[in-house]
């Protein structure tokens, strides 16, 4: 499953480490010319799953949802498909019979009367039943969903509570998929950022007011990425329309809040920005 070179077609999803917002978008963008529609064809680069090109030929895929970073493509036949893109997967969406500008390796391919969902350079991808989905050993240890309509701000401070994660860095509870599903490296220093919390505060050691600030900026934070396409700066004095962030990736230049340098570390082996004034 090589492609050739045809240019002029649109990526959906790509990038190092896409977090849920991404993810969901992408998802949102597959769904538009899989769901309803009949699989005309369907193939796999991995030979274990090659038996369900078969199985999914014919098929309508009823729903395109997301699980923090992964994708789950649902059939009508009680299959679903699950990727994860990981660090190098991308998702492509081409009309029927072209293919993208890409010398990456094609791991999945759907295609219906007019379109086609390419899936690249993943590896992490399966054909689940509902009792496999169910205990499957990813998606059953993901907590609730940062992107879920129905995640209210007390089930984040409650989470915070729990024995499991409240005596933990911040830093590390935020990478933390079995805490929130979803999120990754932005959205953690913008989440801290925005509640005003260093990155080594732990949540037994903050106030409730401090825990009910993080949970409200938790959602609120997430959904602006998802809405502006991983953007979390808003504008403002200052502000360049090319900025994209309130810390991330800013070290050493001045806070949009103080003024101060804004710092990089590494916490939990991942990079990290923060203002020292501003998050305490």
């Amino acid at each position: 499953m090589k492609s050739s070179i045809v240019p002029g077609v649109a990526v959906v999803c790509g990038g190092p480490m896409p977090e849920g917002p991404e993810i969901r978008r992408a998802a949102d963008r597959i769904a538009n010319v899989l769901v309803g529609h009949s699989i005309k064809k369907a193939c796999f680069a991995f030979p274990e799953l090659q038996p369900f090109e078969e199985r999914l030929t014919g098929s309508v895929v009823e729903a395109v949802d997301t699980r923090g970073k992964a994708m789950l493509t649902r059939f009508d036949n009680e299959l679903t498909l699950y990727s994860h893109n990981q660090l190098y997967g991308r998702w492509f969406i081409v009309k029927r019979g072209e293919l993208p500008d890409t010398r990456r390796s094609l791991r999945v391919a759907l295609h219906t009367n007019s379109h086609s969902a390419l899936l690249y350079s993943a590896s992490d991808i399966s054909v689940l039943t509902p009792g496999q989905v169910q205990l499957h050993p990813f998606l059953s240890r993901l907590g609730p969903d940062v992107l879920d309509e129905g995640l209210a701000t007390d089930v984040i401070t409650q989470r915070l509570d729990q024995q499991r994660f409240m005596r933990r860095s911040l830093a590390a509870l935020y990478l933390d998929q079995s805490f929130l599903a979803g999120l990754g490296n932005y959205l953690r220093s913008e989440i801290l950022f925005g509640a005003g919390l260093h990155p080594s505060r732990r949540p037994v050691d903050i106030e409730l007011e401090g825990k009910s600030r993080l949970a409200q900026e938790t959602i609120r934070m997430c959904r602006r990425s998802y809405r502006t396409g991983g953007r979390t700066l808003t504008q403002g004095p200052g502000r360049k329309k090319t900025e994209r962030f309130w810390v991330f990736a800013r070290a050493s230049k001045p806070c949009f809040a103080c003024g101060t340098g804004i710092q990089r570390k590494n916490f939990s082996g991942r990079r990290l920005y923060f203002c020292p004034v501003c998050q305490v």
